[in-house]
């Protein structure tokens, strides 16, 4: 790759704004900011956020002044974007940033540490003289785009009226918070002052799947994460988890894995 081809900048001063004019940009706003400004308007509560701008929109990131990061913002050319690696990515610059509409994504909440470690890595590489380190960023890039494109992140556009988007944020927060005490759809409408049905229906309209499976996926990355990388036993880890035995996790993990918890364990 050639020099400057990929960048990063930390959100910290008080305006972010444009730099690499003939870059497209994708900015990782992660704390509160006053909002985004593209293309002249502003758009407020965008934190937690991920936007996909062409070289051609005009923007600015607006915050409070201060030391502390409010993201990234990190800057390709349309040559990185063309490597092969990537090319055929959703996330590629032709089906993506070429919308007509800007995208936005909301990380799944599992998904925003690992997201904020591959760009810190990115950009540890960029500093350094190690051998093959164009080849190790371009990996990392394609593990970060497949990381925002999954399935449970919130996608939508750039707009100020997203309420069921907001709803299903809020949802997907709470299931991450309190995944270890409610394992029931209900338990989380009523924490969102909300119906079963309509919490559904917004998941539905914005995820395309329902809340139950979104509830049944951090149960199952919760799982294998202490299957394999933890000393608890099947029965400590069942608990843990919420469930009111272990024969009951053993059936739920085996039911949408198709293996038990203890082949897992062994493979």
């Amino acid at each position: 790759m050639k020099p400057d081809s990929v960048h990063i900048t930390q959100i910290i001063k008080g305006n972010t704004l444009k730099q690499h004019v003939d870059d497209f940009a994708v900015c990782w706003i992660k704390n509160e900011v006053s909002g985004i400004e593209i293309d002249h308007v502003l758009y407020k509560k965008v934190s937690n956020s991920i936007f996909f701008l062409h070289p051609k929109t005009h923007w600015k990131i607006l915050k409070k002044d201060g030391t502390t990061s409010s993201g990234y913002v990190l800057y390709l050319t349309s040559e990185v974007l063309n490597n092969p690696i990537l090319s055929n990515l959703h996330i590629n610059k032709v089906r993506l940033f070429n919308s007509g509409e800007i995208p936005l994504f909301k990380l799944s909440p599992g998904i925003e540490k690992r997201t904020q470690a591959i760009l810190e890595m990115i950009d540890e590489l960029l500093g350094s003289h190690l051998d093959h380190k164009d080849d190790a960023i371009l990996s990392l890039l394609n593990t970060f785009f497949i990381y925002c494109d999954g399935q449970c992140n919130i996608k939508s556009v750039v707009s100020n009226s997203n309420s069921r988007t907001n709803i299903v944020y809020k949802f997907k927060r709470l299931v991450d918070k309190h995944i270890y005490e409610y394992h029931e759809v209900a338990e989380y409408a009523d924490l969102l002052n909300l119906s079963p049905k309509h919490l559904n229906d917004c998941v539905k309209e914005v995820l395309g799947v329902s809340s139950k499976s979104i509830i049944i996926e951090q149960l199952l990355m919760r799982s294998r994460h202490a299957l394999k990388f933890s000393n608890m036993t099947i029965k400590e880890i069942s608990f843990e988890l919420g469930f009111t035995s272990p024969d009951y996790f053993s059936y739920f993990f085996k039911t949408h894995t198709g293996i038990t918890p203890s082949a897992l364990r062994k493979s």
